[in-house]
């Protein structure tokens, strides 16, 4: 079989187990229509294929190519800019090995891909409630709550900002691609706070610029686990791609993926076991605060991935054990400040987040202890 009917059948199976389950969500049913037990298993274990590599091996034709190239001929239902994505994320080896975007190809080489779900064309408008703390005719800024994922990526294909910002606005940039109107800079899931949302390209561009320049102002608060040795100090540590969970990132030097990355912070308050934070980074490298914050050991309170735990009582927090009702059960991260060069007018615009009720119920929590 051809990869490219390989692809074709691995989407067409996908889709068909996604619109099953949520029509029998809907109806109650357990299933839309009538699969024998043995036909849902088959389904089950074609699908868990689309997680393992497609592998693909170099002809004499196709000497020379660039990595990005060969992988955009084989594969024409993603993007090259969806598959050099997947290249930097590690989703694709030659002959074991990562390699970079624009690497040459040799006759014989075996690629390996694991390629996911295509990006959706664009997301669906769902009229999701937004927190909307700026808005004028060229940008808008949202005050993105907790839980929340940015844009479509696999399996949150709905309930995202993005669906949120194209009932809301309607008509937005398209710079960062179809599936991210309006976007120009990200908040992991559950990282609530400050993100702006640009109404044409031509805004889009100007803000995209002040992020690449680094000639804004941003400013997080966090809740850590542990006392930092400095009431302030600079975090500058390379970060890159995690060597062993590809969902997470890591201090890392001297690797295909590291980058330079800076972290200020500022003690605003020490409790027993735990302090508040404010932090500035100077550069934004994917989970940048997290990684810093974890590698001088006083990882984001709450922070599942890089603390190791997703929730917490009142109880720890307060002193008493008694007290088992969970208070916290995200990442204590909340992007509260944003300071831009508005993009038409020049002038300094300041927009501020407060801080949601989760992590200001944790901040009155630890004041009792």
């Amino acid at each position: 079989m051809s990869t490219q009917r390989i692809l074709e059948r691995h989407i067409l199976l996908r889709r068909l187990l996604l619109f099953s389950r949520s029509a029998c969500s809907a109806t109650g049913r357990d299933w839309l229509f009538p699969l024998s037990t043995t036909k849902l298993s088959s389904m089950n274990e074609e699908l868990a294929v689309s997680d393992t590599p497609i592998n693909l091996t170099v002809s004499e034709a196709e000497v020379g190519w660039r990595l990005d190239a060969y992988l955009a001929h084989h594969f024409t239902d993603y993007s090259r800019v969806y598959l050099r994505r997947l290249i930097v994320g590690d989703a694709v080896t030659v002959d074991g090995l990562r390699k970079k975007v624009a690497y040459r190809l040799r006759l014989g080489e075996g690629v390996s891909i694991i390629p996911g779900d295509p990006p959706r064309e664009s997301p669906r408008p769902e009229n999701i409630p937004l927190d909307v703390l700026y808005e004028d005719d060229y940008l808008a800024a949202i005050n993105k709550p907790p839980g929340m994922v940015v844009h479509p990526a696999r399996g949150h294909w709905s309930g995202t900002l993005a669906s949120a910002l194209a009932f809301r606005f309607g008509t937005l940039s398209g710079a960062g691609g179809p599936t991210r109107p309006g976007i120009v800079h990200r908040l992991d899931r559950d990282t609530s706070g400050v993100i702006i949302v640009a109404k044409n390209d031509q805004i889009h561009a100007r803000l995209a610029d002040q992020f690449q320049n680094r000639t804004l102002e941003k400013e997080y608060f966090a809740i850590v686990v542990g006392a930092p040795s400095c009431d302030r100090d600079e975090i500058t540590k390379p970060i890159g791609v995690h060597p062993q969970h590809r969902e997470k990132m890591a201090i890392r030097a001297d690797h295909s993926t590291s980058r330079e990355a800076a972290t200020f912070y500022e003690v605003v308050d020490r409790f027993r076991g735990f302090t508040a934070l404010k932090l500035t980074p100077r550069t934004g490298r994917t989970h940048q605060i997290r990684v810093h914050l974890a590698s001088i050991g006083c990882p984001v309170l709450c922070d599942r991935l890089y603390g190791g735990r997703a929730e917490i009582t009142r109880g720890e927090l307060s002193g008493k054990p008694a007290d088992t009702e969970i208070v916290l059960a995200r990442q204590a991260l909340h992007a509260r400040r944003l300071e831009i060069e508005h993009p038409t007018t020049g002038q300094r615009l300041v927009i501020e987040a407060p801080l949601p009720g989760d992590i200001d119920d944790a901040l009155l929590e630890l004041r009792k202890s």
